[in-house]
């Protein structure tokens, strides 16, 4: 019997904006990496649009999108509002870097899984992404 491993889990990773800072977005794509997943880098200034066409070219289970810029209440909801258009909402999208703790029950009631910051374990962000992968592969029948 073939179970689902670490190394089907195909994650995007994303800067998406004007932030020109992607330190901490490459650290957690190594982490998954290092962890078996299947990372898609897509680099700087990268727009909803072509993270979501990535996404789902790339059949991604989680999209990762590192916002330091605060442009998070409107660069989330535009991914989110073009998975639900295109069919891809079972993608789960992943918040980090710098978000006030006062948007982040916003993000989540919007349709964000998680919402990680820079003071969290990379071995928890792991384990949670890999949940989330976990459960879109389960809900399409593919675990």
């Amino acid at each position: 019997m073939m179970t689902t491993s670490a190394q089907n889990f195909r994650i995007v990773v994303a800067k998406a904006g004007l932030d020109g800072h992607d330190r901490g977005a490459k650290i957690v794509a190594r982490a998954l990496r290092d962890a078996g997943m299947e990372v898609i880098y897509t680099g700087l200034h990268q727009t909803p649009q072509e993270v979501v066409e990535t996404a789902i070219q790339e059949d991604a289970d989680v999209i990762g999108i590192s916002i330091l810029s605060g442009a998070h209440m409107t660069i989330f909801p535009k991914i989110l509002q073009l998975l639900r258009s295109q069919s891809a909402q079972d993608i789960a999208v992943v918040a980090g870097g710098v978000i006030q703790a006062t948007d982040v029950p916003k993000l989540i009631e919007m349709g964000v899984a998680a919402v990680y910051d820079a003071e969290q374990p990379l071995a928890a962000l792991v384990a949670a992404v890999r949940e989330h992968a976990g459960e879109r592969r389960a809900r399409l029948g593919l675990a």
